[in-house]
């Protein structure tokens, strides 16, 4: 086995956060070329580690190797969420996604379908009246609010608004807690962003177990009759899924696909994908390979190891790289081209290579869920409007962190689709 590209550098001083964590893609990009190596290593966090940037070494990493690469237990997101699906180890873990899976399958997703249908109507609809362009991220970011606080928190924006306005903006606060150095820090006139973030922490904490003991229906309802570990777990586990962190990665995700569908050029691409579900799922799968509204995720070997046929020492860290793993040119030829054709030729039953919501026995329990309503609101879309970027010319380049979507926040123009036109593709 061979020894890891790069170097790992000295403490403190040779650590790489700040360039990391300022343009990761082109951190990793810079590196792949220089080591001529889609895995290497840096100094991250102040701890040596590997960095995957290649299919074969993500699926080591996420699923053959998932009891090796364990989660950070000092992770920033314990410290925000406390013990949950996400930030466990081992048996834990397992007995918490066997309890949890039957919330977001089967008929708990059935029923949920026609409220995703009624809040993507009633969020969309209005996206042409005012003939300005809209700021689509921050529609979509509503968006997803209204579902995730009506979903999971029974919480509905038209029938309890101002506890509805409440919950977004101490979910908007403790999410900045994420982004925040984890410093919690009070003085007269000024606190951290951490100290504010644990704050809003704690009302939605009051807020949730107050559901919890008072709502019998619902997902509510429903996570409090699951036998958890222990009686803190249900409001650790309701506080985790109605974060700001689900709203940002679907609006994320449909900015990604307006983009990608916009003007006159992408028309016939969305006709094609409002007439053939197929074609649009497709669709969807091309925009989350190219644009994954994370950035990756991050492990601790727990023993020495190997990923991609290189040498891991214990206790290092290791990060894999969604936008890099995604744009493997091993596996995705063209890798920077958005192909939606590739998922019925080349790449068709490879969406396992995907790792936009984690892969393997730890990935994203609520994907299937987020799938619904991507596909809800994306044909809503479709079989509403027509689009494009006004004005014409903006700058669309990407950050990454701490969800992907331009830097500068796009605006688009809607224009309303002749109905007799859309219902005749549907039925035609």
């Amino acid at each position: 086995m061979s020894k890891l590209p790069g170097n790992a550098g000295v403490s403190v001083l040779g650590d790489k956060s700040l360039e990391f964590y300022r343009d990761p893609v082109s951190f990793c990009r810079q590196r792949v070329e220089k080591h001529r190596s889609r895995v290497f290593q840096c100094r991250l966090l102040n701890r040596p580690t590997a960095f995957v940037c290649s299919v074969q070494g993500m699926r080591e990493l996420l699923c053959e190797k998932s009891n090796v690469f364990l989660k950070d237990p000092t992770d920033l997101m314990t410290n925000m969420y406390g013990d949950t699906i996400v930030t466990t180890n081992g048996e834990e873990a397992c007995l918490l996604r066997l309890s949890l899976t039957s919330l977001f399958t089967g008929s708990c997703l059935e029923s949920s379908s026609d409220y995703i249908t009624s809040v993507c109507e009633r969020c969309l609809k209005d996206l042409s009246l005012s003939g300005q362009p809209e700021c689509v991220y921050s529609a979509f970011k509503r968006l997803g609010s209204e579902l995730v606080l009506g979903l999971f928190l029974n919480v509905r924006a038209e029938e309890q608004p101002e506890l509805y306005q409440e919950i977004v903006q101490l979910c908007t606060q403790h999410w900045h807690g994420l982004i925040s150095a984890p410093v919690n820090v009070k003085v007269p006139m000024w606190s951290s962003g951490f100290s504010t973030a644990l704050d809003a922490r704690d009302k939605l904490m009051d807020i949730i177990k107050d559901k919890l003991k008072n709502d019998t229906h619902g997902f509510v309802g429903c996570l409090g009759s699951l036998p958890l570990p222990d009686s803190s777990s249900a409001s650790q586990h309701l506080l985790l899924f109605i974060s700001a962190l689900i709203p940002k990665a679907l609006a994320s995700l449909l900015t990604s696909f307006t983009l990608a569908l916009s003007g006159n050029e992408q028309e016939k691409t969305r006709r094609r994908a409002m007439e053939d579900p197929d074609y649009l799922r497709r669709v969807l799968l091309e925009v989350q390979r190219l644009w994954p509204p994370f950035i990756g995720g991050r492990r601790i070997a727990d023993q020495d190891s190997t990923l991609a046929g290189f040498q891991v020492p214990k206790d290092y860290g290791v990060i894999y790289i969604s936008h890099s793993v995604h744009r493997d040119p091993e596996v995705f030829q063209q890798p920077d081209s958005f192909l939606p054709e590739r998922w019925s030729g080349r790449n068709a039953g490879q969406e396992h290579f995907l790792c936009s919501f984690g892969s393997g026995p730890r990935s994203c329990i609520g994907v299937k869920l987020a799938d619904v309503i991507l596909k809800e609101a994306c044909m809503y879309l479709l079989k509403h409007y027509d689009w494009h970027l006004d004005p014409p010319s903006q700058d669309l380049e990407y950050k990454w962190l701490p969800v992907s979507r331009p830097a500068n926040p796009p605006t688009i123009s809607f224009t309303q689709l002749d109905q007799t036109r859309s219902d005749g593709s549907d039925t035609g």
